[in-house]
């Protein structure tokens, strides 16, 4: 049974195996420095479909496809599926697995959901409930600019704090105890608002809270910044990076030695205009699937920290003044 300690961190009592994991992703993120990495790239953002929101729900359905392939498993084996997105209802999530007929779990942690769906489905595989429980979410540029800010067509100007919201997906499947990696603990993260009312500064609104669950998982683990190979947090970009580092600097950690950024690894921004960085569900999600726990399974990493950050935004709520919370979960994988 899975071990609760104070502040929302879980330890696992028999680590959960991640079974298999792929990533899907757009052209712009295919032309970035991980495009390699991906299982599935598509020269088409529409993905054969005729809506931005369909184009995503195909985007999701090609990451669980190849995850599922990668791990030998049928899609009627699948336990739990926890899965989440941006957009209003999760519609992504739900209209991607709508025909499949596995039980299904609705999660929305804006930018955090990899982290808070390979949380829920790693603590379920500890406490031996489910076969195969699989963790999987998405982000699409044109669906999120267009409930979150303006239309494609629109043509706005971004200021340089903007991030760029990732076309891509990201799928896990955990099972019970195997083989590595392993998830041996997760901190689920606690809301955090510094008043942040601008919609193109994510990364500031996002950074406090990432640090707050970084520096809980490491207090009710006994872990150090030493202890980790990597620290990877979701899409804070280059300002939410700097303020982050910041924090730890005050504390007189120094977090740069181990740290990186989805947001900052997804996209070449000398080459791509992507101002700050990459942001949304897909993006750590991607990065995540695609880089970084293959090297993780070949033991080249030892011990990671993935952070991913999410902005808990509403359009409406930021048109009537108000501030943007922030939330971050952690999920500690490694090859040991």
């Amino acid at each position: 049974m899975s071990v609760y300690l104070n502040k929302g961190t879980v330890i696992m009592s028999n680590p959960p195996s991640i079974r298999s994991f792929a990533a899907a992703a757009g052209r712009m993120e295919g032309e970035g420095p991980l495009g390699s990495c991906f299982d599935y790239v598509s020269q088409d953002s529409t993905f054969g479909e005729n809506t931005w929101e369909k184009s995503e729900s195909r985007l999701q359905q090609h990451a669980l496809e190849h995850a599922l392939a990668k791990g030998g498993i049928s899609e009627s084996e699948i336990s739990l599926l926890f899965a989440g997105d941006l957009l209003n209802q999760c519609t992504g999530s739900a209209y991607s697995v709508r025909d499949i007929g596995v039980p299904f779990v609705g999660l929305y942690g804006a930018c955090s959901t990899m982290a808070e769906s390979l949380s829920m489905a790693s603590i379920f595989s500890d406490n031996g409930i489910g076969k195969y429980n699989v963790a999987l979410t998405s982000s699409h540029f044109c669906s999120a600019e267009r409930q979150f800010r303006f239309p494609e067509t629109y043509g706005g100007q971004r200021p340089p704090s903007a991030q760029w919201t990732a076309t891509a997906s990201g799928c896990v499947v955990v099972e019970q105890h195997s083989a590595p990696p392993y998830v041996k603990s997760v901190t689920i993260g606690t809301i955090k608002d510094m008043g942040i009312k601008d919609a193109n500064n994510m990364g500031a609104a996002m950074a406090p809270a990432a640090y707050a669950t970084i520096k809980t998982h490491l207090e009710n683990t006994g872990l150090n910044v030493d202890d980790f190979d990597l620290i990877l947090t979701g899409d804070l970009g280059e300002v939410g990076t700097r303020i982050l580092c910041d924090l730890f600097k005050k504390d007189g950690v120094d977090l740069e030695s181990v740290h990186n950024d989805c947001g900052l690894m997804l996209f070449d921004r000398e080459k791509q205009d992507v101002h700050a960085g990459g942001s949304g569900c897909g993006c750590s999600a991607s990065v995540l699937c695609g880089h970084i726990l293959g090297r993780i399974k070949s033991g080249e990493l030892k011990n990671v920290l993935f952070t991913a950050t999410g902005a808990l935004m509403s359009p409406t709520l930021v048109q009537q003044g108000e501030s943007i919370p922030g939330i971050a979960h952690a999920v500690h994988i490694s090859a040991e």
